[in-house]
């Protein structure tokens, strides 16, 4: 199914039947905890069958229930509040094996991004970093610990990278003002998305520079705007969003633009390396003063 679940569910409602009905409306009114129930735990919530659960699923067009609960755990991302997410936290996972459920989530998010990205979207965008006159990257919120951890690395390799610090909108463009079409800006944002990495990349596009979004899906507001998505999973798994898979995501990307700019990449960390060493910038082994 294509589209918006919830505005689908709100405008189909007169047309079911009086049991999917009371799915539709359970649904809209506690949509945090129906993302996580079962089939059969939510048809006895609402007082039907868990068969009419599946048939709910199938009559709105999934293969079946789990895509459905899917669907509506993407959606409700972009809607839960803090105080919302850390009480689906608790009725997930309450007090016990946080540690290994926590991991053991980030260890799906990472084999469902890898089977999920597709590798000639991800070799295109590493041609249009490299080629690129300066590489502008823009992430906010909790985004902006992925965009420092990437501009960190891609200042050591490439002479000319931006990471946007974000302020005002009138900030946000003084330092895009001096982007051409032979940029490329590489955008981060996951749910809820900003709306200040939108912007940068609405802007982008209109001066003619080449867009990349790191994002989780298609269909997100910097995706549909951008020239090429790669899509990392960041699946709500409590109040803080899990980033593992989207910084694995970054760790290839920067690993295929130093294999890709050897020559240059190998030039500037040997003159690096004899900088950190000329001036102590790192610890002597066996903890030498």
């Amino acid at each position: 199914m294509n589209g918006n679940l919830f505005a689908t569910l709100g405008s189909r409602i007169p047309e079911f039947s009086k049991g999917h009905r009371r799915i539709a409306d359970y649904i809209l009114s506690h949509y945090d905890k129906a993302a996580f129930m079962t089939a059969s735990k939510l048809g006895e919530s609402v007082g039907v069958s868990e068969s009419t659960v599946v048939r709910f699923a199938s009559e709105l067009g999934f293969d079946g229930y789990p895509e459905l609960q899917k669907a509506l755990q993407e959606e409700m991302r972009t809607r839960l509040t803090a105080v919302q997410r850390i009480e689906v936290s608790f009725d997930r996972f309450g007090r016990d094996e946080v540690f290994k459920s926590v991991l053991l989530h980030d260890i799906d998010r990472i084999r469902r991004t890898l089977e999920e990205t597709d590798p000639k979207y991800f070799s295109s965008a590493v041609e249009d970093i490299i080629s690129a006159d300066r590489i502008y990257i823009m992430g906010i919120r909790s985004s902006a610990a992925l965009a420092s951890f990437l501009g960190y690395y891609f200042r050591l390799m490439l002479p000319r990278v931006t990471v946007i610090e974000t302020g005002s909108r009138s900030e946000l463009y003084e330092q895009l003002m001096y982007m051409t079409d032979r940029d490329v800006l590489v955008g981060i944002s996951f749910p809820r998305y900003s709306r200040q990495t939108v912007l940068a990349i609405n802007y982008a596009r209109d001066v003619g520079a080449k867009t990349v979004a790191i994002t989780d899906r298609n269909d997100s507001p910097i995706a549909l705007r951008a020239d090429k998505s790669l899509l990392a999973k960041s699946d709500m798994v409590s109040f803080v969003d899990s980033l593992v898979a989207p910084l694995s995501l970054i760790n290839a990307l920067i690993v295929a633009v130093s294999i890709q700019n050897r020559e240059l990449v190998s030039k500037n960390f040997e003159r690096l390396d004899k900088i950190w060493e000329e001036y102590d910038v790192y610890e002597k082994n066996g903890g030498e003063q």
